[in-house]
């Protein structure tokens, strides 16, 4: 299995950011690390081994990229209007910088999005951002709810990064394409988050699957079991 990892200096980012990249050919998916997960820990917790077959017949090409939850929702040394700003900052360089190297390695206009955990927000959050530019969405055990990481601070900003308030009002026809898929576990603390947004899905018409696992928890070995089921489907 080809493993590279890439370095650049982010414009949007202002600092240099790194990228593991799994896989010579196919369908690009960006994996997003859990909460202020970094690059490899996907590596590190057997996912990208969960689909290694998917990898080395060239189905599917993975980027991994570095997470800067520790700078953005998650510092708590800043003003929470500057945690979201922060995050907004990270939405460009995944849109205008990761996305394009993406469609330029890959020959595919639109790319797999998909995470564990805060991994799941991520995905879920630029694909309902940039929905022209995602095939799937495959979220296992996300929260979709920004505001617990805001200290009761709301605004546009904040509004337009939590998947669970603007997309009820999204109109964008490009939503109807993507194929999602919201993994979830009957013990997973995470449940409810998929329940609330897998009804506002239905709520709009937009075809998706609730996945509720039974005896299983918030944890890697179901994410592990969901993943490569999930990219059966392609």
């Amino acid at each position: 299995m080809q493993e590279e990892l890439k370095e650049w200096y982010s414009p949007a980012l202002g600092v240099d950011i790194k990228t593991l990249v799994f896989g010579h050919a196919g369908h690009p998916v960006l994996l997003f690390p859990t909460s202020m997960g970094r690059y490899f820990e996907n590596k590190d917790f057997k996912l990208i081994e969960s689909v290694q077959p998917f990898i080395e017949s060239g189905k599917i090409k993975i980027y991994c990229p570095d997470g800067i939850d520790a700078q953005s929702w998650y510092n708590k040394q800043i003003a929470p209007a500057e945690r979201v700003k922060n995050h907004i900052l990270y939405d460009k360089f995944l849109i205008e910088e990761l996305y394009p190297l993406t469609k330029q390695e890959s020959g595919f206009q639109k790319v797999i999005t998909a995470g564990c955990s805060f991994g799941g927000y991520h995905a879920a959050n630029f694909t309902f951002r940039h929905p022209w530019a995602v095939s799937h969405l495959f979220s296992m055990s996300g929260a979709f709810d920004i505001r617990s990481q805001l200290d009761g601070f709301y605004n546009n900003d904040v509004y337009f990064n939590n998947p669970v308030d603007f997309l009820p009002n999204d109109i964008n026809p490009e939503l109807w394409q993507i194929k999602i898929v919201l993994g979830t576990a009957d013990r997973d603390m995470c449940k409810g988050d998929n329940e609330r947004l897998s009804g506002i899905l239905t709520q709009k018409g937009i075809s998706h699957w609730l996945d509720i696992r039974a005896n299983a928890d918030h944890d890697w070995p179901v994410w592990r079991q969901m993943f490569p089921e999930y990219l059966s489907q392609l």
